[in-house]
């Protein structure tokens, strides 16, 4: 099935760098433009896409308006340039399936698209790394129940999700493929019964498995 996507930003060359990147996948379209709040909602309400992706800052509505005004009936990505604390917290208590930042790259603009078809949540990882590191502890008193839990292997990449690290960065730093790296995180998120990435960072870090450096 094809993904339908809505594209809303008051940039044109931003819109256009998007459609170019989501229409080269076999699997998504992009059926609308907004350069503003109000279109965003009027079109989304029209088309009925299968997710939105939202900027903040725009003209008429803010992105976190239009995701409080589309949620839950729309999966909206906020896909943004600014990573306040507050606009994360803000756009998830409001509904939104994901908030990325437009300098994470077209891979995680993908990710995120089939994150929140997945009924999932993605986060930037750079975002994610300042999140959850106020949730660690020592990381000497990483716990005996990881050790248990997960193989030498996986701990290794663990550390590597939860300091925000693509697969195929995870793939470069073991000498492992991106393809495998992804194995194992498949592996580590059913072990763990974790949702997504952010899940296994969040373990990670409240388990002490990583700490600060």
């Amino acid at each position: 099935m094809t993904t339908s996507i809505l594209i809303a930003d008051d940039q044109e060359d931003i819109r256009s760098g998007f459609r170019l990147i989501l229409d080269s996948q076999p699997d998504m379209t992009v059926v609308g433009e907004a350069a503003d709040g109000e279109s965003a909602v009027a079109l989304a309400r029209e088309l009925r896409p299968d997710v939105v992706l939202t900027d903040i800052r725009m003209p008429r509505l803010d992105g976190l308006e239009v995701t409080r005004l589309l949620s839950p009936q729309s999966r909206v990505v906020v896909v943004t340039t600014f990573d306040l604390d507050e606009y994360v917290h803000t756009a998830l208590r409001a509904g939104a399936c994901g908030f990325l930042l437009k300098r994470s790259g077209p891979a995680l603009l993908i990710e995120g698209v089939r994150a929140a078809m997945a009924g999932d949540t993605l986060i930037s990882p750079q975002i994610t790394v300042r999140l959850l590191s106020r949730l660690s502890g020592p990381e000497v008193k990483a716990s005996t129940t990881a050790a248990q839990v997960l193989t030498g292997r996986e701990l290794e990449i663990v550390r590597l999700v939860a300091r925000g690290h693509t697969n195929a960065e995870i793939g470069a730093e073991l000498f492992i493929s991106a393809g495998t790296a992804k194995t194992h995180i498949a592996n580590v998120q059913a072990k763990l019964g974790a949702r997504n990435r952010v899940g296994i960072a969040a373990w990670a870090w409240e388990h002490g498995v990583v700490g600060p450096e």
